[in-house]
């Protein structure tokens, strides 16, 4: 896991879209740099990986990243040396509101549709682990419906007092406690469409605010 540290990277060296300019105090970490990095991740998966995989996508923060991470598996072996055989699954976990983990988490599966993971492989791909109060409680919930295994990447991994020490199998880049948005995460549904991540400003909070 990579350590990100307060030193962010400003705006004004970055393409940013001009609806997001006043909403954003600086870049964390560019595009170019995650993208190395979701290729390093799917490396170190595949060299565990020797059967099917369900790859367990958490919408709608982490769908950009389970599509570039399951487009690079794809393409590489597993510890077999074989191709990776993977089927995909969607999840909507909902726990926040505006900047705050609400402890709340629900889960949009059926209980018919978790119960087809009985003896699989999960592989649970999550944009940010933050309190870590939903995760625990996603793979808590996903465990009693008897899968071979659970294993949880996530792209990013926050440095929060709030934290209950969760730590995925594997992850990206650990951060500072800050928002943040971009590359699918958002505030309050904004900032989906920002290719970099970044910190959000206090004019984009109450701007965006619910």
């Amino acid at each position: 896991m990579i350590q990100i540290s307060t030193d962010t990277l400003p705006l004004t060296e970055f393409v940013i879209p001009d609806h997001y300019k006043e909403d954003l105090d600086s870049i964390l970490i560019p595009y170019g740099l995650i993208q190395d990095r979701v290729e390093k991740l799917a490396l170190d998966i595949s060299k565990e990986v020797t059967k099917p995989l369900v790859c367990c996508c958490v919408l709608k923060g982490a769908h950009v990243f389970f599509g570039d991470l399951t487009r690079r598996l794809k393409k590489i072996q597993g510890k077999d040396g074989k191709s990776i055989q993977m089927s995909f699954e969607f999840i909507k976990v909902k726990s926040y509101e505006n900047t705050e983990s609400t402890g709340n988490v629900k889960i949009s599966l059926t209980e018919e549709e978790m119960s087809g993971f009985q003896g699989k492989d999960l592989l649970i791909v999550e944009d940010i682990v933050d309190t870590g109060k939903t995760m625990k409680a996603l793979v808590q919930k996903l465990q009693q419906y008897k899968p071979n295994s659970i294993k949880v990447v996530s792209l990013l991994v926050k440095k929060t007092p709030r934290s209950n020490d969760y730590v995925p199998d594997y992850a990206g880049f650990s951060i500072p406690d800050a928002f943040v948005v971009g590359y699918c995460l958002d505030y309050n549904e904004v900032f989906r469409d920002l290719d970099h991540i970044a910190i959000i400003s206090k004019t984009g909070m109450t701007k965006y605010a619910v």
